[in-house]
């Protein structure tokens, strides 16, 4: 038998060998495609609500195909020892990016794609290196050194970045772009500017009237209203993490969702109500923790206690100045809250906050940890008014990774492993009542982490 479909531009003919599975719904048989090549095709029902994800796996099955070329045209000499885009819960391998294994002897290649329809293609770096390190220790005999990593042209700028700061003896990796009909290799490090801006540091209130002050001093004496000043001049009122009003210049704005200018006394009053109902419900002792407002931005919550209990985290750092978000993305927000600060050596200090497990938290504290390292060494945190009265080195920022203990996802580590010797990383596990106290329950530095090779050597040891 023989199946053939077509339409005004393409006609696609397969020879029938034999039915692989069958379920309700959806058929796959196993074909032979021109020159007597091997494979299978699937045939679904798209109105059976079991392939109600069918266009995505279709998606992702076409772009494995592209993928199989690329890698055949690009490493001609290897055998395509694995292919797939299945979901491996097991070894968190996500379906999104389709990975394979090539093999030339006792050597090996781990190789991830991503296309243009990926959701966000940057996560591949993070699987990928996740996916390196389980061929490396799921077989020991084979000599695994390189990553290639596939993909969309012009969505590569923040790979490239971050493999400019992976320890290129821990594992080569090698970048490719997608292009019309084939694929190029770049040069990691011929990415050197960032999307970044570092705003001058404003003095707070410098425009605001003896009232809007009264005003804010009112509301910082409700308990659990903590004060922020940002870079800009303005100045954020918060009850652990969460703010419900802002002062920018001499007008007081009050909300949760949607700022409103406040008019007078009467909305000053509002404002207190607002407060003393977050604090009320925003608390450790609160009896409904399943409200929204206890619930809502866990991770201002862990701001808010960092900012707090700085010492706790490490007693070097000074608590005062911390600064939020800076420098700026000029993509838009980010999904973790960083913190800036400098120690007592006048070493600048990135600390990244998670409350919630997160697979790319250690690629996407790099991000911030490599702008703030290009702002430092151009001189413009102290040219821009950041951190007045303290002299700052030259020396690379400290990267201090800080989450409750249990909430470290396992290949955190792993992703770790690969950082450069160059970023001097600290990963710091709190308390799971972290909201009534920040203690820290260990501390680990970069230094202490096992090698690789001593990492692969024990998880192939018997029990």
């Amino acid at each position: 038998m023989t199946i053939e479909c077509w339409n005004d531009t393409k006609n696609l003919v397969r020879r029938i060998r034999g039915i692989r599975t069958e379920r309700r719904g959806r058929l796959e048989i196993e074909i032979e495609r021109f020159g007597a090549l091997a494979g299978t095709l699937t045939l679904l029902d798209l109105a059976d609500p079991s392939n109600r994800d069918a266009d995505r796996r279709g998606a992702r099955l076409k772009y494995r195909e592209r993928f199989r070329s690329s890698l055949q045209r690009q490493f001609a000499g290897y055998r395509l020892a694995e292919l797939s885009t299945e979901q491996d819960l097991q070894h968190t391998l996500s379906p999104s990016f389709p990975r394979a294994l090539l093999r030339r002897g006792k050597s090996g290649i781990a190789a991830i794609g991503a296309s243009e329809d990926s959701l966000s293609p940057n996560d591949a770096l993070s699987f990928g290196l996740i996916w390196l390190d389980h061929l490396r220790r799921r077989d020991s005999k084979t000599a695994i050194n390189t990553l290639a990593i596939f993909l969309p042209a012009g969505l590569e700028p923040t790979t490239c970045h971050r493999v400019r700061h992976l320890n290129p003896s821990a594992a080569e990796c090698l970048v490719f772009v997608h292009q019309a009909n084939d694929e190029a290799r770049i040069n990691p490090r011929d990415y050197q500017n960032f999307d970044t801006r570092l705003p001058i540091a404003m003095r707070p209130l410098t425009q605001a009237s003896q009232r809007t002050i009264e005003w804010v001093d009112r509301l910082l004496a409700i308990d659990g209203v903590e004060r922020r000043d940002r870079p800009d001049g303005s100045v954020s009122l918060a009850v652990r993490g969460l703010e419900f009003a802002r002062v920018a210049g001499d007008e007081l704005l009050f909300g949760l969702d949607r700022k409103h200018a406040a008019g007078g006394d009467a909305h000053l009053l509002e404002t207190e109500r607002i407060a003393e109902e977050l604090a009320r419900m925003r608390n450790f002792r609160a009896i409904d923790r399943s409200n929204p407002l206890y619930l809502r931005h866990p991770e201002a919550w862990l701001e808010a206690q960092a900012r707090a209990g700085i010492e706790a985290i490490d007693a070097m750092i000074y608590p005062h100045p911390l600064y939020g978000q800076v420098p700026q993305f000029a993509g838009g927000e980010r999904g973790i809250i960083d913190l800036l600060g400098v120690d007592r050596d006048g070493r600048l200090a990135v600390i990244e906050l998670k409350a919630a497990e997160d697979i790319h938290l250690p690629l996407q504290a790099l991000d911030y940890w490599m702008r703030v390292k290009w702002h430092l060494d151009r001189g413009e945190f102290s040219g821009r008014g950041y951190f007045p009265g303290i002299a700052l080195t030259g020396v690379a920022p400290r990267l201090i990774l800080v989450a409750p203990a249990i909430e470290y996802h396992p290949t955190n580590e792993t992703i770790l492993k690969y950082f450069s010797t160059e970023v001097p990383v600290e990963r710091v596990g709190v308390g799971l009542e972290w909201r009534k106290e920040l203690r820290v329950m260990f501390r680990f530095q970069s230094e202490t982490w096992p090698s690789l090779s001593s990492s692969r050597s024990r998880e192939h040891s018997p029990a």
